[in-house]
């Protein structure tokens, strides 16, 4: 399975990215389910609500909750960061946890806000090079 960042939602929602459509391409070519964190999809709706745009095209997206054992993992990659003396965002070692506990890759344009977490587990499917992802 390949989880989708917000960042990336929003580039393939954009009818307009090339970069968004470059990656749909390689997501297909992977031949994996695809679908996105609950934390992602508030992320996405928040937007769009916000600027009044349809809602429609995530109708068929996969949403993968947020769970207890998330929870547990979340909170030790966020102190492990913080031991390291590096800040993370609280919401993208919640989505890291998701990923790394259902063995999902990661889907990002954000790359820099997760590659701490790979030495925990974390896979992520690289838009850039997206026929190989990381180990």
């Amino acid at each position: 399975m390949i989880l989708l960042d917000t960042d990336v939602l929003i580039e393939i929602l954009d009818r307009e990215s090339q970069k968004g459509d470059e990656l749909l391409a390689s997501l297909e070519e992977a031949g994996e389910d695809v679908g996105t964190s609950s934390i992602n999809m508030h992320e996405l709706l928040y937007g769009l609500k916000k600027y009044s745009k349809s809602e429609a095209r995530l109708a068929q997206l996969r949403v993968v909750p947020y769970a207890k054992d998330d929870s547990e993992l979340s909170s030790r990659l966020e102190l492990a960061a913080e031991k390291r003396g590096t800040a993370v965002r609280r919401l993208d070692s919640m989505i890291a946890a998701i990923a790394i506990n259902r063995s999902a890759k990661l889907s990002t344009f954000d790359v820099g806000h997760f590659q701490q977490f790979a030495k925990d587990g974390l896979k992520l499917f690289r838009p850039d090079n997206a026929s190989k992802a990381s180990p």
